[in-house]
């Protein structure tokens, strides 16, 4: 088989790897249907994080093998894997925070038994804790479903954490900071939960025209403190009830934090790369909240998937390029030239 290895800055290849087998009694083989790149993905890529070997951790796929304690998935099942992996029976999990489940790994680092844990831009997949780990998808799965299914695995869920994370509710005013897949998947949540006015902070037409499909009533192109203020002239002179900081700089959560009204809520899901810690003193005099992290998208999986299944939720749009996953390196360098908001992989 073959699988996606990053071997330095700008060096990603698609390489001959040995087959995956079952190592444990809880592992499933999945063969891959469809994987993608993620914008945290370009952090190792550019060399902003080090990092080498197997990459990627959004996929989905059909189910080839199952260990003997496997009880909840089967063998021919369509299955959305996370981007991490989890047993969803720890006190962590069934809070909802998986993310933090204390058997749980990432894909491309070592599981808890310390075997390494295969990257998910690969041909087949080893998948550790496979019943809770994996969700399955009643099937059969219409071809045209797999990009939106797939978004599941992190944007959509991303996203919706961002939403819920800021305390999006029926009429609040919302602005997204971030015109990425995850922020773009952000205005499509703070849209399903009712906002009343959303603005996307973007410079881009495609992206702009995607924010508004996708619910956005408005798009601010200014940064910085001339965004600041345009921001909060829309909104009384205060700002908004809720912002999603869907980036992870210094510059895009000041941009977050200067475009909430006092007593409003930042939800962050941008992977943090570089800047300060909060501005503690910001917060105090203006009761701005913060609060946010690393999305537990498995637990998401349940409330999203019918709305998927059933098309009110549509989020497999921010996929604009499509290529075969032995063109991996091609559409990291597409996201990397910001030619593409997201790139779906196809074996």
């Amino acid at each position: 088989m073959h699988a996606t290895l990053l071997h330095g800055d700008h060096d990603i290849r698609f390489e001959e790897v040995p087959d995956p087998v079952l190592l444990t009694g809880d592992d499933a083989i999945v063969r891959v249907v469809a994987a993608c790149v993620c914008g945290s993905d370009l952090w190792p890529y550019r060399g902003v994080t080090r990092a080498t070997g197997r990459i990627g951790h959004e996929f989905v796929g059909i189910v080839e093998q199952v260990g003997a304690a496997v009880a909840q998935v089967r063998v021919g099942d369509f299955v959305i894997a996370p981007f991490y992996v989890c047993d969803m029976t720890c006190v962590n999990c069934r809070n909802g925070f998986s993310t933090s489940c204390l058997q749980g790994s990432w894909w491309g680092g070592d599981d808890r038994t310390g075997h390494p844990a295969d990257g998910g831009q690969g041909e087949l997949i080893r998948v550790p804790l496979a019943d809770g780990t994996l969700a399955v998808v009643p099937g059969p799965v219409d071809d045209a479903l797999i990009p939106h299914l797939l978004t599941l695995s992190d944007v959509m869920g991303t996203g919706h954490h961002a939403a819920v994370s800021a305390g999006v509710q029926k009429g609040d005013t919302v602005v997204v900071v971030g015109d990425g897949a995850v922020g773009l998947c952000g205005v499509l949540a703070a849209s399903r939960l009712g906002a009343s006015r959303i603005v996307a902070m973007s410079r881009h037409e495609s992206r702009a025209a995607l924010a508004h499909e996708f619910g956005a009533t408005d798009v601010v192109a200014e940064r910085g403190e001339d965004g600041i203020r345009v921001i909060q002239e829309m909104f009384d002179g205060v700002g908004a009830d809720r912002v999603l900081e869907c980036v992870g700089t210094e510059e895009s959560m000041r941009q977050a934090l200067g475009s909430a009204r006092p007593g409003g809520q930042v939800g962050f899901v941008g992977v943090p790369n570089g800047g300060p810690e909060l501005p503690m003193r910001k917060l105090f005099s203006s009761n701005v909240g913060v609060r946010g992290g690393v999305a537990p998208v498995r637990n998401y999986i349940a409330e999203l998937l019918p709305e998927v299944l059933d098309g009110r939720l549509r989020p497999g749009t921010v996929f604009d390029l499509e290529l075969p996953l032995a063109e991996v390196a091609e559409a990291y360098a597409a996201m990397d030239d910001r030619r593409s908001i997201k790139v779906l992989l196809r074996p």
